[in-house]
This record gives structure tokens, C-alpha cells and sequence, in this order.
């Protein structure tokens, strides 16, 4: 059997959690800083248009986003659908209750006179008005705040509570990141992003209940240790199996957002950020939160 990792290491990893704390402290507000200043929120949340069309002929995406700009729709989006043979686009564009059928109906007359030629059909038009959007974008984030609140609810009955803050952190900390990326690189948030959230949410959760699970073995077999020597011992013992495991999870997520398509990578980079700040989360996130508290306790 190969083994990546040799049984019976003794990596210190409570002796870096000051340093990794300082490192992750900084990340989290940075992150929640551009959040707020900067996330880019997609039709799906602002309102607006979602246009299929499909050509008779080849058209590059260069041409589409020209044409558009020309027409004054500088702030629409244009991606592909499928195979790049298939030529089929979907073109999103902002809008308000009170202009968003006039703009789809200027939008689709534009694309069917400018490629005339291509034979452009018009597949499908989705609308959302604003106010839907803004409920949506609620429910986004209702829905990621729900989830983390079961699993805080189901680490307590499976643990014990002093074990819940820290998997709630670790979370929010995973979280955060995936959301800072977001914001910096001006990409969309979309409710495929949030989709791909809830997902890295059950992901890291997972990992952090292995390491969780492994310590409390420990405690309960050499009794009388500190609690900090359970987590470096659990840790080494399950630092192969996590290896394994989110390599070949992000072989898979690296795969589907080279070769995937435009249509599920911002998906794919969501859930490839998560499984990476995941793992390291549930090591240095998770574990030094859990062990601040039982000194606290002890203490009192």
C-alpha cells in the first residue's frame, strides 16, 4: 500500500495555531472588508435579464460583447452554453422594474439584425426584477447562516459543545475567504456561488469532524494528557487520509474549472478556494478555537 504521508509523524501543529490565528484573522477581515465594499452581485440578486440565444453559424464571444457595446449594453455579461459548436450564448443584462422588458426586447432586436446573417434564434428569456433579487440574495445568505447554525446544533450532540464554536468559526472562516475572492477579482456572485458554498460548508464540516472525532478517541483512551497533545496526536494520525481526500476532491474541481466551460466555473473555483481553506481550516481553525475554550473552562 502506498503511503504519501509515513505513520507516526509528530508535526507541532498547536505550536503554529499563534501564528496561523494572526494569518487567518487577517484574511477574514480583509475578506469581509471587500465583501462589503466590493461583491459584484449577478442578475440573480440585482435584477435583470437572462437572454439564450443559439446561431445557424459561428460566432466568437469577441463579437457578441463588441456588438453590444456599440449598442450601448456595456454592462452586460456574455458567456457560452455547451459545446463551443453548439453556438449558443446566454447574455445577461441589469435592469430595473421599470425598463427590464424594454431592454430584453432592445437587446433580442439587436442580436437578431446585427447577425442576420448567423440565423440567431432567441431559445429563452428569464426575468428578475429587483425586488425579487434583493429576496433572493437574502435567502442566499439565509440559507448558508441555517446551515451552520444545524451543524453548531449537531457537533454539540455529537461531541460536546465546547467542540461547536470551533467548527462554527472554521465554517465562517471558509466562508469569508470564498466570499473575499469573490469581491477582489470583480467576479459576479451568482446562486451558483451559493450553491457551491453550501457545498464547501458540508465539505469542510466533514473533515473537521474526522479531526474531532480522533481527538475525543484520544481523550478517551489516554486519559489524564492535555488536551493539546490529543489534537496534535489526532491530527497526524488523520493527516494522510486528509491528504488523499481533498487531493483527489480538488483533482476533480481543478478538472471541471479548466475543462468545464464558463457556464460552471465560477462553481468549480468556488468549491476548489473552499476545499483548500477547508482542510487548513479544519486543522488551525477549528482545533485552536476548541482548545482556547477548555483552557478558559479550566481556568474558571
Amino acid at each position: 500500500m502506498i503511503e504519501f504521508i509515513k505513520s507516526g509523524t509528530q508535526f507541532d501543529f498547536v505550536g503554529k495555531f499563534k501564528y496561523t490565528t494572526i494569518i487567518s484573522l487577517v484574511l477574514v477581515l480583509a475578506s469581509l472588508y471587500f465583501a462589503v465594499t466590493k461583491m459584484k452581485y449577478g442578475v440573480d440578486f440585482r435584477g435583470g435579464a437572462e437572454i439564450q440565444i443559439k446561431f445557424d453559424k459561428s460566432i466568437t464571444l469577441d463579437e457578441l460583447r463588441t456588438m453590444l457595446d456599440k449598442k450601448g449594453f456595456s454592462g452586460a455579461t456574455v458567456q457560452t452554453i455547451g459545446e463551443d459548436d453548439t453556438n449558443e450564448y446566454l447574455v445577461k443584462v441589469l435592469g430595473s422594474e421599470e425598463n427590464i422588458n424594454q431592454i430584453t426586447h432592445q437587446i433580442s432586436d439587436a442580436l437578431t439584425t446585427s447577425f442576420e446573417n448567423q440565423g440567431p434564434t432567441v431559445r429563452k428569456v428569464d426575468m428578475v426584477g429587483p425586488k425579487a433579487g434583493a429576496e433572493l440574495r437574502m435567502s442566499g445568505f439565509l440559507a448558508m447562516f441555517w446551515a451552520m447554525l444545524a451543524i453548531m446544533i449537531y457537533v454539540g450532540l455529537r461531541f460536546d459543545f465546547r467542540y461547536s464554536p470551533g467548527a462554527i468559526i472554521a465554517l465562517f472562516h471558509d466562508v469569508s475567504l470564498v466570499l473575499g475572492y469573490f469581491a477582489l477579482t470583480g467576479t459576479e456572485f451568482t446562486l451558483q456561488i451559493v450553491a457551491a458554498i453550501l457545498a464547501v460548508i458540508g465539505y469542510s464540516v466533514n473533515d473537521t469532524v474526522i479531526v474531532y472525532d480522533r481527538v475525543r478517541e484520544h481523550e478517551e483512551k489516554y486519559t489524564g494528557l492535555p488536551l493539546a497533545t490529543h489534537i496534535n496526536n489526532a491530527t497526524n494520525e488523520t493527516l494522510s487520509r486528509t491528504i488523499l481526500t481533498s487531493g483527489a476532491t480538488l483533482f476533480v474541481t481543478i478538472t471541471m474549472m479548466i475543462l468545464g466551460g464558463l457556464a460552471i466555473r465560477d462553481f468549480f473555483i468556488a468549491m476548489t478556494i473552499g476545499i483548500v481553506v477547508g482542510t487548513y481550516s479544519s486543522v488551525f481553525i477549528a482545533a485552536p478555537i476548541t482548545l482556547s475554550l477548555d483552557r478558559v473552562m479550566k481556568k474558571k
